[in-house]
């Protein structure tokens, strides 16, 4: 086999910066005043239309990019609404118009024109793996094509494109092609993405990738807060690779319903050049908002700013720094059982019976009580400020359930912020039920990431925020989940988001324990079983045929007497439940207690018979 040979673009890096262009599809939108997709203009009959792509291109071009992408971010069978020979033949016309630009203005030999790929919009009828293969698709589309530089840009996380590239990747070097993929991701303010990752769990991910030859941030975020992110990373962590930085312009407004950016070509020039002095930014352009203007000023500037080696690169200051751990069950030696109790916050003002049961419990020994986060989509009493006034007037280790389903990132990481500052430390992260059918009308969910996501982003304020003090998490366990192994692989995937314990759904048969217990045998994690007495019959039918995720079987209804008083349907809860868990103490952890209406006084009768 004929030995692949380096790319330019990797030799070019090695000696000088990279200018990419900026914005296309802002420019495109306020230069032409129209709310169009630029990419359908690529396949436009009308040829003032068409033109108007290589228009563009050509403005960048003489402004002092380098790096011409092509007009396709949108260019996918999700956002165009087509087939997928219609956006092939979209991204060939894209592809020749980008050639035809870059030809116009000369010097060929001193351009490289990058085939742009953009986030596939994912939702019921568009599966992931669906995506993951029209990533592959497009990208050898671009290869085929002609195009040896692949930009990915834009993306909340690398996993969704990782199989895509790993495949593109081998593909070359199989054919012994020279082929060069860049990789962005797109944060906020605070240095996460729609995904819940870090900027520097993201850069790190996709450094390790040999598939990948640069790395960096596109969009989300006007320069200054780029700086700040780029400015807190360990350059460490890129592995050598190239690093990547095209910030917006600003932030938008909105006028007359179109989004609208400042001019300050000055100060993103300013603070971009910047970047590359300070920290070795070696791929620099803009992104929403930026204009050949914008371009133009930062090839002055960087003209002026000689090429920063890594070695000489800003780097965060270490910290020394004593751990404190707050976790629920530090204090418990190997073996001994945990024990949870979850108290559901009442769904008015008033908290007294709630009260009373938490001082019981603390009387009882147990370990750590759990608050729900208004389950199944009704409203109930905040969970943290629940947790905070049994912590205040007990003493009690508490844990609040937060949930995906009513907050964006901001309002979580601003709620896990006054948690750690009124000593609440415990939380268990889970997705959430929906919003009510009959409610969706004047209330909408959020579910900006799942309970995968949400770990992520507590794991990373862990490192930047708690540091000393650090957020202690768990997840749950779903044991009755139809695909066993997919929930298997779910625990495995909250485990590396930093979730170090697990809440099982209610356990009521040996099938389910024994499902459980598979899970342990195959994660290794730490699980307390959910252990759930219920009342009487009718309670049982409920939970039954009303609540999702709660399996309870035939045989258990028929343990309860059909016309049982309290008593005698309680001592029916409490028998099952010390069945439950004296088949599972030869795995589980502990054991997590709801008591349907707070019942908790049958604890100590349950604990009694142990």
């Amino acid at each position: 086999m004929k030995k692949q040979t380096e790319h330019c673009l990797t030799s070019f890096l090695k000696k000088d910066r990279l200018i990419t262009d900026g914005s296309f599809g802002t420019y495109y939108a306020d230069k032409y005043q129209t709310n169009d997709m630029p990419e359908l203009a690529n396949i436009s009959q009308d040829e003032t239309i068409w033109q108007r792509v290589v228009k563009i291109h050509e403005e960048y071009r003489m402004a002092g990019a380098m790096l011409i992408r092509t007009n396709t971010f949108a260019s996918n069978t999700v956002l165009l609404g087509a087939d997928l020979d219609a956006v092939l033949e979209n991204i060939n016309h894209a592809v020749h118009f980008a050639r035809i630009a870059v030809r116009n203005c000369g010097n060929e030999n001193d351009c490289f024109i990058a085939g742009d790929i953009g986030p596939i919009p994912l939702d019921a009828c568009y599966k992931a793996e669906d995506a993951e293969r029209e990533y592959y698709i497009i990208g050898r589309n671009f290869v085929d094509a002609g195009i040896d530089i692949l930009n990915f840009e834009t993306f909340p996380e690398l996993a969704q494109i990782l199989p895509a590239i790993t495949k593109l990747k081998a593909d070359a070097r199989r054919e012994s092609r020279a082929l060069f993929i860049m990789v962005q991701f797109s944060v906020n303010q605070f240095g996460y993405s729609a995904g819940g990752m870090s900027a520097k769990r993201l850069l790190a991910q996709a450094a390790e990738c040999d598939a990948i030859d640069a790395v960096g941030l596109n969009c989300g975020v006007g320069p200054a807060h780029m700086e700040q992110i780029i400015g807190g990373i360990d350059q460490a962590l890129l592995r050598g690779k190239p690093l990547i930085a095209l910030p917006n312009a600003g932030y938008p407004k909105r006028v007359r319903n179109r989004i609208c950016f400042q001019d300050q070509s000055d100060y993103f020039a300013y603070k971009e050049a910047g970047l590359c002095s300070r920290f070795g930014v070696d791929i620099a352009g803009g992104c929403c908002g930026t204009t050949p203007a914008y371009i133009g000023l930062l090839a002055q500037q960087l003209a002026q700013t000689p090429k920063t080696r890594k070695s000489e690169c800003a780097k965060p200051q270490a910290k020394t720094l004593h751990v404190t751990d707050n976790a629920f069950f530090k204090n418990k030696p190997m073996g001994e059982k945990l024990i949870a109790v979850e108290l559901a916050p009442p769904a008015n003002a008033d908290d007294e019976r709630v009260l009373d049961a938490a001082h019981f419990l603390a009387d009882l020994g147990v370990d750590v009580l759990t608050f729900p986060d208004s389950p199944s989509g009704r409203t109930r009493v905040d969970s943290v400020l629940m947790a905070q006034k049994v912590h205040r007037e007990t003493g009690m280790c508490v844990m609040p359930h937060i949930c995906c389903r009513d907050k964006n990132a901001i309002a979580m990481r601003s709620v896990f912020l006054g948690a750690h500052i009124n000593d609440i430390h415990n939380f268990l992260i889970i997705t959430g039920d929906p919003v009510p059918t009959l409610i969706r009308q004047t209330t909408k969910a959020v579910f900006n990431f799942d309970s995968v996501g949400l770990m992520n982003i507590v794991h990373g304020m862990n490192e930047e925020n708690f540091a000393q003090a650090p957020l202690t998490y768990g997840g749950a366990i779903n044991q009755g989940r139809k695909n066993l192994d997919a929930e298997t692989a779910r625990v495995h995937k909250k485990m590396a988001a930093g979730a170090s314990f697990f809440l099982t759904q209610p356990v009521f048969t040996e099938e389910a324990a024994a499902r459980v217990r598979r899970i342990k045998n195959e994660t290794g994690a730490r699980i307390l079983c959910g252990i759930m007495p219920l009342i009487n019959r009718n309670n049982a039918l409920f939970m039954k045929n009303e609540i999702a995720g709660v399996e309870v079987s035939d045989e258990i209804i028929q343990r309860y007497p059909e016309h049982a008083g309290r008593e005698e349907g309680e001592a029916v809860g409490i028998e099952i439940a010390v069945e439950i868990i004296k088949k599972t103490s030869d795995f589980a952890d502990g054991y997590y207690f709801e008591f349907p209406f707070n019942r908790v006084r049958m604890l100590k009768q349950i604990l009694q018979k142990l």
